[in-house]
């Protein structure tokens, strides 16, 4: 009697594995198995298949925030979701997100279309106002905006921009209404101002997930910033 193939790799696992490097950020294998209670054994066969259908791309380093500490040997390989792993998720509510959206512009023109992502944008406001509302520093408040975006899902970090420019930015590793702001950049915009209002500092997009890129990227120009660029 022929014994039966194992069973192949759970899509529940697999999901499980690809949705916590989607929301909670890139991460080492035993990174992982400690966020999921797994074997690093079993998650490292999950990034296996993972890697090797595409889905998610490893490196020496995350996309964004603090390069891991190194050891002695070989750095610990740093898993990311790639754009196709990121479309593998269920995209049913980004469907019905943009047939609505399709049919106010339809009714009501562009106008309902900015108005709409206005109040969402005054939505995002009032919901991290509260979480702001000790701090005075933009430096700190961008800091403490990054930790709440990360803990609903945007995987977001606050660092120093790179290559020595005296600024601050804002990294969102994934972007809940990407499909949907591809379509409708507005969503991006007032986003951007709301983050800018609640920073207190002038915030500018460099990058987006929307338009193809890796991560969203915004640079926060602190007061001190502004001097350090243009010296009296």
């Amino acid at each position: 009697m022929k014994i039966a193939d194992p069973a192949p790799v759970t899509t529940s696992a697999r999901m499980r594995v690809a949705r916590s490097l989607l929301v909670d950020g890139p991460a080492t294998a035993p990174q992982l198995a400690e966020r999921l209670g797994m074997t690093p054994a079993g998650v490292r066969r999950h990034l296996d298949s993972l890697e090797a259908e595409g889905l998610l791309t490893a490196g020496e380093r995350p996309a964004f925030g603090p390069a891991p500490t190194r050891g002695r040997g070989r750095p610990p390989k740093v898993y990311s979701v790639t754009e196709a792993g990121r479309d593998t998720f269920d995209n049913s509510y980004d469907d019905l997100a943009m047939a609505a959206l399709r049919f106010l512009q339809d009714t009501g023109g562009p106008d309902a279309v900015a108005a709409f992502a206005q109040r969402r944008a005054e939505d995002l406001e009032r919901h991290y106002l509260p979480l702001l509302a000790t701090a005075s520093d933009p430096r700190e408040r961008a800091g403490i905006l990054a930790e709440a975006m990360s803990a609903d899902g945007y995987a977001a970090a606050a660092s120093d921009a790179p290559g020595g420019i005296p600024a601050l930015q804002i990294c969102q590793h994934n972007c809940p209404v990407a499909h949907v702001a591809a379509q409708f950049p507005v969503l991006c915009e007032t986003e951007t101002e709301a983050m800018a209002r609640l920073v207190g500092a002038n915030v500018t997009r460099l990058a987006t997930i929307a338009h193809g890129d890796g991560v969203c990227t915004a640079v926060v120009s602190t007061p001190d910033t502004a001097e350090e660029r243009n010296p009296r």
